[in-house]
């Protein structure tokens, strides 16, 4: 098995005045992407997010290390996996982040673009893969238990809906539209209940079942990138709900990577706790139209940016718009 995280001490937490810090780093992100909203070019789009996250990012005041981001061979090299971050001069903390969830989502104006990060004490964060990961998730206010890997759709969807006192025709499941995804798609609609499907942007998918009766997300379901899974935990501890992981580790050369981050059970089945832990704040800024997040506006004196912030041990949950005026520091 993999090394377990390490357990945080349970008076060591993070100062709460990096909440402000943290939302700035989302807004440059989110305000520089959404300028390339809808011109159909996604890798710019990215690129822009990154470097403008990158920049504030620096400028914090934690002795960061990033754990969750971008991939070394990436065409901005930028808040990758193991970049040391921030001005040195405050707590040591693991990072984990998205500059811009939904590249593509951003590039055609679609909904739930946004810009996303996730600070922690070192340890909290389970160090995965770029890989693929078998996900399932629900929100808050339910027995832990009754949402599993190990049970087929059908299952899952009989005890959320007994759990919800409703029929399963009343559930609606979000699932990343992939061809990989057809057999999934058939036994959730042989089971009778609705799917949202979706274009991108799998970690807006776990944050909508957060709240149901806004977003109309139930459950999610399906397979996609193991670090969103990991920035998903981030949200859940914050916001309650019960999620489950596992990698897809089906080719030797993603067995090796999983071997040399030392994972050596290729099947586990991560729990929330197991992805993320302790005390974590999150932050999201949105950078399109979203369920839960209005997206970047342009006006003709400010720029408005919404965003969500949270912290798991006080579970807090802030909505904050911020009025960016152009002839000022938007900061």
């Amino acid at each position: 098995m993999a090394e377990p995280l390490k357990a945080d001490r349970t008076d060591e937490k993070l100062d709460r005045s990096l909440i402000i810090e943290i939302i700035r780093v989302t807004e440059k992100a989110a305000i520089a992407a959404a300028r390339l909203r809808g011109k159909l070019d996604d890798i710019a789009a990215d690129k822009s997010a990154i470097e403008a996250m990158h920049d504030e990012l620096n400028l914090v005041h934690i002795d960061g290390e990033i754990v969750i981001g971008e991939a070394k061979g990436s065409t901005v090299p930028k808040l990758f996996v193991g970049e040391a971050i921030g001005t040195k001069q405050g707590p040591k903390c693991d990072i984990a982040l998205d500059p811009l969830e939904g590249t593509t989502i951003c590039a055609k104006d679609l909904q739930n673009a946004m810009s996303v990060i996730a600070i922690a004490k070192p340890g909290s964060l389970l160090n995965a893969p770029d890989v693929y990961m078998e996900k399932i998730a629900i929100g808050p206010g339910f027995d832990e238990g009754i949402i599993s890997l190990e049970k087929t759709p059908a299952e899952n969807l009989a005890s959320l809906a007994k759990a919800k006192g409703v029929a399963i025709a009343d559930l609606n499941v979000c699932i990343l539209d992939r061809q990989r995804h057809g057999k999934l798609i058939g036994e959730v609609n042989k089971a009778g209940a609705s799917i949202r499907l979706v274009g991108d942007g799998d970690l807006a998918g776990v944050i909508n079942t957060t709240n149901s009766y806004e977003t109309g997300i139930d459950i999610y379901m399906g397979s996609g990138g193991a670090r969103e899974g990991v920035l998903a935990a981030c949200a859940l501890c914050c916001m309650g709900g019960q999620m489950q992981g596992r990698l897809i580790l089906d080719t030797p050369e993603k067995q090796h990577q999983a071997a040399a981050m030392g994972i050596d059970n290729l099947h586990r089945i991560y729990n929330l706790c197991d992805m993320a832990h302790g005390d974590i704040m999150f932050a999201a800024t949105g950078v399109t139209q979203g369920n839960l997040l209005s997206g970047v506006r342009f006006e003709p004196n400010q720029i408005v940016t919404n965003s969500l912030v949270m912290r798991s041990t006080s579970k807090t949950i802030r909505e904050i718009s911020t009025r960016h005026p152009l002839t000022n520091n938007p900061n």
